[in-house]
């Protein structure tokens, strides 16, 4: 499973690629406003900037919502760096886009999807990557991972290639039941994949051996 960082925070992604298990970024008109990152110059600067920090896919969203001004928007942004996949939403003319940029042969993220059906008109369009909001799910009672494996099964049954990447991940459970779920992708804050890394036995193990070496050094 690929590990995507979900954020606009440089500082952040530098550590997050540290680490050595980061495949990609995934960004927002949200995140970019929480960096004080405005005006669409600036925008096109950061993006890059972001590239030239991982080696693997950052999704760079449109803002548009009609499909002249989606396909406009996606061919500018597909010519900042390689690295650059097109993020659209999921209405009606963001899947007429979608298709565009597939028969383009220009990668594309679907985004803010809730159900199983857009799901699957995002993949007969040709996307890249699906991105099912599953915290956003959960936060109004419904199951958010039951989304992800109805798409795997889906997407299964008809060898689509679209790659499932979870989105609004919010902690550390949410990044293993999707691995066990088969999501291709998960992204989510830094916070949550370093979450990874803790269990109270290896702290409780780390000091034990330090402790006796330390004895058996003086």
């Amino acid at each position: 499973m690929k590990f995507f960082i979900d954020t606009a925070n440089l500082d952040q992604i530098r550590e997050a690629q540290a680490l050595g298990v980061l495949d990609g970024v995934t960004t927002n008109p949200s995140l970019m406003a929480k960096e004080g990152i405005t005006g669409k110059n600036n925008i096109l600067k950061h993006y890059v900037d972001i590239c030239t920090i991982v080696e693997g896919d950052v999704s760079a969203e449109v803002v548009s919502t009609d499909f002249e001004g989606m396909v406009k928007e996606g061919e500018e942004l597909v010519e900042l760096h390689d690295q650059i996949v097109v993020k659209v939403p999921m209405i009606k003319d963001g899947v007429k886009a979608l298709k565009y940029f597939s028969d383009k042969g220009i990668r594309t993220n679907c985004t803010l999807v809730f159900s199983v059906g857009q799901a699957l008109l995002a993949a007969k369009a040709g996307a890249t990557y699906v991105s099912p909001f599953i915290g956003r799910l959960d936060d109004i009672s419904t199951d958010g991972l039951n989304l992800i494996a109805e798409i795997r099964h889906i997407y299964d049954n008809y060898a689509f290639d679209t790659q499932i990447l979870a989105a609004s991940v919010r902690h550390t459970m949410h990044i293993v039941d999707c691995a066990k779920l088969g999501a291709d992708v998960i992204t989510g804050p830094l916070s949550a994949i370093e979450g990874l890394l803790k269990h109270p036995l290896t702290d409780i193990g780390l000091a034990k051996f330090l402790a006796d070496y330390q004895k058996g050094n003086k």
